[in-house]
């Protein structure tokens, strides 16, 4: 479980896809390596939790199994291109974010990037599985990057980003027409998925 508060960046070393379907990705952190990384941790990367299966220094392998690249953006990195990673939480620690899984829903196609006041405003498609679980003033996960939805409208949601988000993470980067891996709150999944029974 992560809070989708990014305390760091890795960039990608290598993305190998394998012969029977799934790739081996290579991402390098050193912000991560100062932390402790080891063999079996949790590790979210843009918003998808991976298992560390090797580490080298600041170099950590993943293995990403065909329904996680089919419903995520990692299929489509490139090397030297930037990730947001976090660490799984650990007991005692603040949450200052919103619990994120890392369980991607969906990838989504940013609409428009227009600078607002000192940060910017994101529009983003809203999927119609997620229509019903984002709405104004909830969180949701954008790359791992725990935000809350400024607006809703037919097809899409905006969001507000802070320079310090901006900064510190790779959601700076994206322009309209990339996509992004996004995770509703958790709690609004249960809580449409009770509203049905």
């Amino acid at each position: 479980m992560f809070s989708g508060l990014i305390a760091c960046r890795g960039e990608i070393v290598s993305l190998v896809e394998l012969p029977g379907g799934g790739l081996t990705l290579c991402v390098q952190s050193s912000d991560a390596q100062s932390q402790g990384i080891a063999l079996r941790d949790s590790v979210c990367v843009n918003g998808v939790c991976l298992t560390v299966a090797a580490v080298q220094g600041a170099t950590m392998q993943f293995d990403v199994v065909p329904e996680t690249g089919a419903r995520s953006t990692l299929a489509a990195l490139r090397a030297g291109e930037r990730v947001n990673v976090e660490l799984s939480l650990r007991l005692g620690e603040r949450l200052g974010g919103h619990f994120v899984y890392g369980h991607v829903d969906s990838r989504a196609r940013v609409l428009e990037v227009a600078k607002e006041g000192q940060g910017k405003r994101m529009t983003i498609e809203r999927p119609p599985p997620l229509s019903g679980l984002i709405c104004e003033k909830a969180f949701v996960s954008v790359d791992g990057v725990s935000v809350t939805v400024a607006g809703v409208e037919d097809g899409a949601f905006s969001i507000v980003l802070v320079p310090e988000t901006l900064a510190s993470t790779t959601l700076g980067e994206r322009s309209p027409g990339s996509f992004v891996n996004l995770e509703a709150d958790p709690l609004a999944r249960y809580a449409a998925h009770a509203a049905l029974k």
